[in-house]
């Protein structure tokens, strides 16, 4: 087995704190990485806090690994030594489903195995990037584009795959008008690349704070949600909409923004359910969607494209000491835009 240092919490209440763990000796397939960068997300919270149902502690979070390949397996024919690789929400699936089949692995049909809070094929729990090393079957394991720094590269393995997939999937680019709920670690990314692809961009924040960078990030329009005009000035005005916050929100209000066969789709995940009035539907055949990551092909074609258009996230590296203290100001909003722990210090 091989010892790695990491941060795990025992509990939803409790702080975090220094631990040891086991990574399995690779097999025929793994790649064993030495992580350098893990980005801090939304999910890592919500987990550590379990508010998404039970948890097998102690857990270590962190599903936004950037790092360099330091040992493979005999059989690995995609990654050698040396290489700069990232993992992302998921570290294998059953591969013989239907939407395995289709390269949408995140959608497994038997259940994909989650970086952090699952349990293997070896019947181990996961255990996730805030932690020096890790070992990963290669299929689930991508290469970073030497024009990103891994430090920034870390959160495109969540943020930047969540926010590319809907907006790849939707149609995003040139003549379409995409709005983004939210200017965080998830909403940044999103602006940016809608940008990139050519399409029209828009704001919808809560407040008009963030509006500078909104648009220095590409967005054409920014609007405060606070202010009830804006959903009268806007309505009917939007081809697609990216809904990025996990906070309840009155969603047949942001319906009603959406033109003739337009579509919201919910890439936050709230803890708690979001009602929606069916005739914010049926009046102009829009749809109320949602998307979670994307596969490893997909994944990896969004790191092209943001090497290819030099897309990085804007992050605040932090030591592991000051996990417990991110944590606060993610919930607080008071983060431009991802935290990204150096394990170097873990």
């Amino acid at each position: 087995m091989i010892t790695a240092k990491a941060r795990a919490v025992d509990g939803p209440d409790k702080s975090f704190r220094a631990a040891e763990i086991e990574r399995r000796d690779l097999d025929s397939h793994d790649v064993l990485i030495e992580i350098k960068f893990a980005g801090i997300c939304h999910s890592d919270i919500h987990t550590a806090h379990g508010e998404w149902g039970p948890v097998n502690y102690p857990l270590v979070p962190g599903h936004e690994i950037a790092g360099v390949v330091t040992d493979v397996g005999p059989e690995v024919t995609k990654y050698k030594v040396g290489d700069r690789v990232g993992v992302g929400c998921m570290v294998d699936s059953c591969g013989d489903c239907e939407n395995c089949r289709k390269g949408e692995e995140q959608y497994c049909l038997k259940g994909n195995i989650p970086t952090y809070a699952g349990v293997d094929k070896y019947g181990e729990p996961t255990q996730g990037g805030y932690s020096t090393h890790i070992v990963v079957t290669e299929g689930f394991v991508v290469k970073i584009p030497d024009n990103i720094e891994l430090d920034a590269a870390a959160p495109l393995l969540c943020a930047g795959i969540t926010t590319y997939s809907p907006l790849n999937h939707w149609g995003a680019g040139p003549g379409k008008k995409v709005a983004v709920v939210g200017l965080g670690g998830l909403g940044h990314m999103a602006v940016k690349i809608a940008h990139a692809m050519g399409a029209e961009v828009t704001v919808l924040s809560q407040s008009l704070k963030k509006k500078e960078d909104g648009l220095q990030f590409g967005a054409s329009d920014y609007y405060a949600t606070s202010d009830p005009e804006t959903f009268t000035k806007l309505a009917g005005s939007f081809d697609l909409i990216i809904n990025t916050v996990s906070a309840s929100i009155d969603i047949s209000a942001y319906l009603s923004l959406l033109t003739l066969d337009g579509t919201l789709v919910n890439v936050g995940a709230p803890a708690e359910p979001l009602p929606v009035n069916v005739f914010s539907l049926i009046g102009h055949r829009r749809s109320f969607a949602g998307s979670m990551i994307g596969g490893i092909r997909e994944t990896q074609e969004m790191l092209d494209f943001c090497g290819k258009h030099n897309i990085v996230p804007q992050i605040e590296v932090i030591s592991a000491d000051e996990i417990d203290e991110a944590y606060k100001r993610v919930l607080a909003s008071d983060v431009k835009y991802r935290f990204v722990i150096d394990t170097s210090t873990i």
